[in-house]
């Protein structure tokens, strides 16, 4: 089981079916004063990933006609939260195509102009947005179809783990995009591209907590308590995630508020920004790592089915590698003034 195709599914139909910054600056985005070698590497490793595991996602097609052998009920609510997901999905990959692609031409032309970073910024983060909102249904369908058929314990444990966590990661990461996309258009201020910018990574970091401690929540329902205190690799993971992930998306909300009403990216401290990102990266990354050197049968749960199978932000375990140049910048160079190490 230690191999697990990614597929377009998500947190909503995983539990309930029971399967065991982009920020711009006055002129430019990618400014066309130089950027360090590390950065570079890093930021074409992550769009590399980004786009490489979503066109692996948008081609894994073994969840078609699932829906076939199901009551009448079930494949209706699996028809439709597997073709919304998936037109989602469509989105993301144009997203991730065409920030590859502009991060390619960077590097071989070494600016891309004011108007045209913006409207590629505009395309990805609207894709982007898209994306997410297609797993709207995921989140509706189980309340509309099985919620009131459940004994009232069971579908207040599947509205708490499951459904709310969808619906809000559904809702207010394309609520942050659309916010991020308008203030992103010509003539808008830089403040608000600022300011809209830092909300929506603070809104993705928080999106990660409740989805992810409602699979926990899940795991341990299923599994018991000696699920977590028998395997200390497991307690690891659930208390970095419910708590770890939580501290962080406060420190992210703090320095949301203490930017709020930055008129420009010089004045942000990336040091710290880039901390954010690298403990939200690293984060993916010991779950993963986990699975692969710890991995073993009785270890295999709702939550490994989750996170190896059907995370489709796992990609983001590459975002170290922009988080740490920033982290290790000069201390002159800091702010978003410079980003030259």
């Amino acid at each position: 089981m230690s191999s697990v195709a990614t597929t377009p599914l998500n947190c909503g139909k995983l539990i309930y079916r029971n399967l065991e910054f982009t920020n711009t600056n006055e002129v430019h985005f990618m400014p066309e004063t130089t950027i360090s070698t590390p950065l570079k590497i890093g930021l074409l490793t992550v769009v590399a990933a980004y786009f490489l595991f979503t066109l692996h996602a948008l081609l894994t097609t073994s969840w078609v006609g699932e829906w076939e052998s199901l009551p009448p009920t079930l494949r209706l609510v699996i028809y439709v939260e597997d073709i919304g997901a998936t037109a989602g999905m469509i989105f993301r990959f144009i997203a991730s195509l065409v920030a590859f692609a502009a991060v390619a031409v960077y590097f071989t032309k070494r600016s891309l102009g004011e108007h045209t970073t913006r409207r590629i910024l505009m395309i990805v983060l609207f894709s982007e947005a898209i994306y997410w909102l297609g797993l709207l249904p995921s989140g509706l369908m189980p309340i509309i179809y099985f919620r009131a058929r459940q004994p009232p314990l069971d579908a207040l444990i599947a509205l708490f783990s499951s459904d709310i966590p969808c619906l809000v990661e559904s809702t207010a990461i394309p609520v942050a995009l659309f916010m991020l996309v308008a203030k992103l258009r010509p003539r808008k201020s830089v403040r608000e591209a600022i300011r809209w910018s830092l909300v929506s990574g603070t809104v993705y970091i928080f999106v990660f907590w409740l989805v992810n401690t409602g699979i926990w929540a899940s795991a341990i329902m299923q599994k018991g308590f000696d699920y977590l205190t028998v395997y200390p690799e497991n307690l690891a993971g659930f208390v970095l995630t419910v708590f770890g992930l939580l501290t962080l998306a406060g420190f992210a909300a703090r320095f949301t508020k203490k930017y709020w009403g930055t008129e420009s990216l010089r004045s942000l401290n990336l040091r710290v920004a880039g901390a954010l990102i690298t403990f939200l990266g690293l984060w993916f990354l010991w779950n993963y790592l986990t699975w692969v050197f710890l991995g073993r049968n009785e270890l295999w749960s709702v939550w490994y089915a989750w996170f190896l199978g059907h995370n489709l932000d796992l990609w983001l375990l590459t975002i170290p590698l922009i988080g740490l140049p920033l982290m290790f910048s000069k201390k002159d160079d800091a702010s978003g003034d410079s980003i030259n190490l």
